[in-house]
């Protein structure tokens, strides 16, 4: 088949999609990715907190934020460069492509913090890794030096869907969350963003969501897709779970609709059991966060994503020089 990259699916189609039968979905979805990603390569991304805890944002999801009373600790490394490249190594040795530093940061200030935040993403560049920064909302300045750096890609996520945003945070709008991404594009850096399910969201709401990011031009070259993490703490701590082929679906209907994009199986993961994991590869996830942290909340450990990685079939960096992985194809 032949991929044709789109920017202006409808809020409708993209409704249309995610209410298909499941089998049709993920038949679908899989014709696109096996043009996209032939032999299912499926890169590792590592995240470390740098900076936890005190964020003046009131995201309703998150631990970190100074408006929720969750208790927070955590490695604290803003000036500290070289534990944070340590961390890095540690995960290049444990076959990471990507390793991605995150400070719970509203925006980035000039400063100290951010000299090292940039001295940082030299060291990770150097030792032949792909640099990502999420820390807020940040100026064109900022962001070119970023990029100057050598900064690979910049997270900040949309999180939900315009309409159903205000219940979620109130201390950002949702246009500020776009002139961002807008800024870090303009200075040559690639975009990862995405967002999260089982916030009390409706499928409207997740098709809304998806038809932002479908709707950039180019798309975003990451897109996280995350189950909601109930933290104990924060307001939304006593939502119920998000159904795991809810989350299957999002997967699919995000590589039909980004064919060329990373779609990165991200938060939630912990919750989902092998299968449901496995499926979300087959639907078109490409990308894992790989060791034992994901920012404040729980991540598989490494030694259980490698036995899933080989029992799925699928090629992650730490198997090039083993014995070659069996095909998903038939």
């Amino acid at each position: 088949m032949t991929l044709t990259l789109r920017h202006d699916w409808t809020t409708e189609e993209i409704l249309a999609l995610l209410r298909q039968p499941l089998m049709e979905l993920l038949w679908q979805a899989q014709a696109v990715h096996r043009e996209a990603n032939p032999g299912y390569k499926v890169q590792l991304a590592s995240l470390l907190s740098v900076k936890t805890g005190g964020c003046e944002e009131d995201c309703a999801y998150c631990s970190q934020s100074i408006h929720n009373s969750s208790d927070v600790t955590g490695f604290d490394a803003q000036m500290q460069v070289e534990p944070v490249l340590q961390r890095a190594r540690a995960a290049k040795q444990a076959g990471a492509d990507r390793f991605c530093m995150g400070w719970a940061w509203r925006e980035i200030r000039d400063g100290t913090p951010f000299e090292a935040m940039l001295e940082m993403v030299r060291g990770v560049r150097e030792l032949g890794l792909e640099a990502c920064v999420t820390a807020g909302m940040l100026t064109d300045r900022q962001a070119e030096r970023l990029a100057d750096a050598g900064l690979t890609a910049y997270n900040h996520n949309l999180d939900t869907s315009p309409e159903h945003y205000d219940r979620i945070i109130s201390t950002r709008t949702y246009q500020e969350r776009l002139e961002t991404l807008q800024r870090v594009r303009k200075a040559g850096v690639t975009l990862c963003c995405g967002g999260i399910i089982g916030m009390g969201e409706s499928l409207r709401d997740r098709a809304s969501m998806l038809q932002v990011l479908a709707g950039m031009d180019p798309h975003p070259e990451s897109v996280p897709v995350n189950g909601l993490v109930a933290v104990e703490g924060t307001p939304l701590q006593d939502q119920a779970p998000f159904e795991p082929l809810d989350l299957v679906r999002m997967v699919a209907t995000a590589r039909i609709l980004m064919p060329r994009a990373r779609v990165r199986l991200s938060a939630g993961r912990e919750s989902m059991s092998r299968e449901a994991q496995i499926l979300c590869l087959q639907a078109g996830a490409d990308s894992i966060f790989y060791g034992d942290t994901l920012l404040t909340t729980g991540n598989p450990d490494v030694e259980a994503d490698r036995q899933l990685l080989r029992d799925a079939g699928v090629q992650a960096n730490w198997q090039e020089n083993a014995e070659s992985p069996v095909s998903c194809a038939p």
